[in-house]
């Protein structure tokens, strides 16, 4: 079961008397979120408005709309970081998961029992990490946690960013990940070249993702040769506040018409094949808003992230293809 900080945030309240606030959450807590704003409303007498547009993070909070709707503050919920206070109106809510591991990590134990392991997760069940890794190394496995940086804690790590898992990489037998989420475990084994495994609590299995994540990295790495071919270039900037990279935007606009291709610069909130369907004459794109837009999502036409763009760079200059998304951070 979700539990939400809820006295974190009436405290802040409390404290800070706002007129009124906004929340919200990724899209499965969203009901909770829901539940917490009318709660809000009731208990203190104060619009509390709900933010229903998706937030995949710490880079899409959303606080424009918060803004335009005048809320004093905004709680982002279920994407915790070190930071408490992301701004000054921003605070970042712990929403954990309380369900337990000790059955998949029974069969976990017997899978790795006298390997070395690196132990990470994300922010539902980073409450649960030490107790876990004490319980594999109680039962013969050698658990490795590594140091967080940035937003990061110790272990954690986001869908671009994966600075614990590449600390250990070359210390570690696989890589362990509590939960669920496909989305930041194929991340992690895409970015060490390391077998990874997820220990899902709800289907009570431990579960290889590595071959999935190969195929993630095929397809991304398909559409930057077929980006070579392109000579005219959408260049995407993303307007999310921790998604706005204009500066980047720019130097690949630069380096391509350096290389004799076209460049037309765009903005978008939200980039999908759908939108970019009203544009024409471009023949691929690079958008440097959200590295998983362009390895997890399907496009009519080659797009392209950062990683996936300097890539595309070395070998416009006949350089040759490394391991472009074995680096810590995809932006």
């Amino acid at each position: 079961m979700i539990i939400i900080d809820e006295k974190k945030i009436f405290d802040v309240i409390e404290t800070k008397k706002p007129v009124s606030v906004a929340l919200n959450g990724p899209d499965g807590i969203l009901p909770k979120v829901q539940d917490l704003a009318l709660k809000i409303n009731q208990k203190c007498g104060i619009p509390a408005y709900l933010l229903a547009d998706a937030t995949w993070g710490s880079c899409d909070l959303n606080s424009i709309g918060a803004n335009v709707l005048e809320a004093e503050i905004l709680f982002n919920i279920g994407h915790t970081n070190k930071l408490e206070i992301f701004e000054k109106n921003i605070y970042m809510i712990n929403a954990y998961d309380d369900i337990p591991f000790d059955s998949v990590v029974e069969k976990c134990v017997k899978q790795f029992k006298g390997n070395t392991v690196s132990l990470l997760t994300d922010s539902q069940y980073l409450h649960q990490i030490d107790h876990i890794a004490k319980t594999l190394e109680n039962n013969g496995v050698i658990v490795k946690i590594g140091n967080g940086k940035g937003q990061l804690n110790d272990g954690q790590v986001f869908g671009c960013e994966f600075y614990p898992a590449m600390e250990t990489r070359e210390q570690v037998d696989a890589n362990l990940f509590l939960g669920q989420s496909n989305f930041h475990a194929a991340g992690v084994a895409l970015s060490t070249r390391i077998r990874t495994y997820i220990l899902d609590p709800y289907f009570n299995e431990v579960r290889d993702v590595t071959d999935f994540a190969k195929k993630l990295e095929k397809r991304a790495t398909l559409k930057i040769y077929k980006a070579t071919e392109a000579k005219v270039f959408g260049v995407i900037v993303g307007l999310k506040e921790g998604q706005f990279a204009k500066v980047t935007a720019l130097k690949f606009k630069k380096e391509l018409e350096e290389r004799g291709k076209e460049v037309q610069l765009l903005a978008l909130t939200d980039i999908t094949n759908d939108r970019l369907k009203n544009f024409t004459g471009i023949d691929a794109f690079i958008q440097v808003a959200c590295p998983r837009i362009s390895t997890d999502n399907e496009f009519d036409k080659p797009m392209l992230s950062t990683p996936q763009a300097n890539a595309l760079l070395k070998m416009l200059k006949n350089e040759k293809l490394d391991n472009y998304l074995e680096i810590p951070h995809w932006l």
